[in-house]
């Protein structure tokens, strides 16, 4: 269920950058590095005095042609079919061709137009055509085109093509524009910019207007959602949506903002202005929703890794946090320096150049950074606990961004690089989940083959009878003939919740394991050789004999536990041991 929550709150973020990215309108459109810049060409061709080398220039000098109301110099930008020859026509159709921009037509914003001289060879048009813009007089679609022709020195320019004028040179214009029939006349008298003042007022009075109108929509559709879906106001969704509301209503106004300058008919010099800032407005708001969503991601990851007592996790997420900031930071500068046409490839490439170099530097310290990445991940080791790392053993204290340090038995503190760490080989000891006990018995030669047989079930009969032994597999074996001695092995696993008190139960079994050796009459042997005086009291011969006799009964009764216990021997003992042991001050 919790899988299938985080899903959904993934597919809501990706679902709102989708329609940010994919509603914004044509003038909008955000850059994606289409500046093609050919600097051994640009050297070898001579500047024009025009600017029509590219079709980025082409367009530039046309729109401040206009704008100066030089129409004799912006026909220059015009391949005019041989129908028109009188200047006087020729203006006219420039005329025509500046109304129709006003008329709802768009053109692109200058970054997405190619500032090479061959132009985009990467559309579905012809290498010496580029499309830039359309008008539509009479619902009727004209596509604008720039075709590459040559100057009278032979070197290449762009220039609105001669199909595109013929169609623009046919449009009779008798209404004008929308917006100046609304502004009062007086207003219009006075130009900046070739824009008359009225326009500009009206373009102003849009701005917030538009900042206006997309408050109202997205607080009145948040409202609805807080009144139609209860768990809006649950975290995380509460969050989310506090973090998407201010770069969403900025977005949107940018989006009612164009749509109202193109319905009013404001000048195309006006709108090529105000497209640059509609551009960067439109980053911001992205930027502006990125760094809202990573913080609160910080924070509620952060909450999450406290919660689940993995406070190791914190330092990692605030480090992402920081990477995904600087990042966001960067890339927003790089968007909008291409947004208002700064070349922004060769600050790449140098970007590249620098990043890779640093990344080389900074080796070991991302390799530290994944290192710890990977501790967080895979969990293998927690703060607090005890473990084992290559010839390093003791308590893990921290686990940081770069190292982690380990508390060692000797009360040292061993600093270890992350990197390292993870690549090393590590033993946990805090999540096993039984110990191990694991003892070789040495006993004398003289002990005689029936005293083992003793020896071996009643120290069965202790493992088995213990309430914190493991039934399987513990077990007590005759290994073989040591230097000095006969040998048992006592294998066993015990149930204990520490080491402190496999300690204590260990103690306990080899105590009670010294009473059973000290009744079968035998004793431990030790590592040295043995020179019997005649003061000697040797072996007990009334404990052997006992222990002999008790052998001999098991046999008569057919009851001897060897080579092993039966089941129903096993169930017989079972919990007859009390533990702690009587006496002990810890028993019941």
């Amino acid at each position: 269920m919790k899988k299938k929550i985080d899903l959904f709150y993934l597919k809501f973020i990706l679902l709102i950058g989708f329609l940010l990215v994919s509603s914004i309108p044509a003038e909008a459109q955000f850059p994606l590095g289409n500046n093609q810049n050919n600097e051994a060409e640009s050297q070898e061709i001579p500047e024009d005095i025009l600017g029509r080398r590219t079709p980025r220039g082409t367009i530039s000098g046309f729109i401040d042609a206009v704008a100066g109301q030089n129409y004799n110099r912006a026909s220059r930008y015009l391949n005019f079919p041989h129908t028109i020859t009188s200047e006087e026509e020729k203006e006219r159709v420039v005329l025509v061709l500046q109304r129709l921009f006003d008329q709802k037509g768009s053109i692109l914003p200058y970054y997405l137009i190619s500032d090479d001289p061959t132009g985009k060879t990467d559309d579905d048009f012809e290498p010496n055509l580029e499309k830039v813009g359309s008008v539509s007089p009479d619902d009727e679609l004209i596509e604008i085109f720039l075709k590459q022709h040559e100057d009278e020195t032979g070197y290449p320019i762009w220039l609105f093509s001669a199909e595109t004028v013929e169609a623009v040179s046919s449009v009779s214009l008798q209404n004008s524009a929308l917006v100046d029939q609304i502004v009062p006349g007086f207003i219009n008298k006075y130009i900046w910019g070739g824009v008359p003042a009225g326009q500009w007022i009206v373009a102003l009075l849009l701005i917030g207007l538009s900042y206006l109108i997309s408050f109202v929509v997205i607080s009145s559709l948040i409202f609805l959602l807080k009144k139609l879906w209860k768990r809006i106001r649950e975290e995380p969704i509460s969050g989310i949506i506090t973090a998407i509301k201010l770069p969403l209503k900025l977005y949107v106004a940018v989006w009612i903002f164009v749509a109202f300058t193109r319905n009013l008919e404001l000048s195309i010099i006006l709108r090529q202005k105000f497209s640059a800032i509609t551009i960067i407005v439109g980053i911001v708001a992205i930027l502006i929703l990125l760094w809202r969503l990573s913080d609160f991601i910080g924070k509620f990851s952060q909450e999450k890794m406290l919660l689940r007592g993995n406070p190791a996790g914190v330092s990692i997420v605030l480090f992402l946090q920081r990477a995904a900031k600087i990042a966001i930071v960067i890339f927003g500068i790089i968007f909008s320096l291409g947004a208002i046409g700064i070349d922004v490839t060769t600050g790449l490439a140098a970007l590249g150049i620098g990043g890779i170099a640093l990344a080389l530097g900074a080796q070991k310290t991302i390799e530290n950074f994944v290192g710890s990445v990977t501790l967080i991940a895979d969990r293998p080791i927690r703060v607090g606990d005890f473990c084992r790392v290559g010839e390093v053993t003791g308590n893990i204290e921290k686990i940081g961004i770069r190292s982690t340090r380990i508390r060692t038995l000797d009360r040292t503190v061993v600093t270890i690089p992350n990197g390292a760490f993870s690549s090393d080989t590590i033993e946990n000891y805090a999540h096993r989940d039984r110990f191990r006990f694991v003892s070789v018995l040495n006993f004398r030669y003289e002990t005689s083959t029936d005293q083992l047989r003793y020896l071996l079930t009643e120290l069965r009969k202790v493992l088995y009878a213990h309430p914190k032994v493991y039934e399987d597999p513990a077990r007590i074996r005759f290994i073989g003939f040591g230097a000095h001695s006969l040998d048992l092995e006592v294998f066993a696993y015990l149930d204990a919740k520490d080491f402190n008190e496999f300690l204590e139960i260990r103690e306990d079994l080899m105590l009670r394991m010294m009473d059973v050796v000290d009744q079968s009459g035998t004793d431990f042997a030790f590592p040295s050789q043995t020179i019997y005086f005649g003061k000697d009291q040797g072996l007990s011969k009334e404990k052997t004999a006992e222990a002999e006799a008790a052998v001999e009964n098991l046999k008569k009764e057919r009851e001897m536990p060897l080579p092993q216990f039966t089941r129903e021997q096993i169930d017989a003992l079972k919990n007859k041991s009390s533990y702690p042991p009587e006496g002990s001050s810890t028993s019941i």
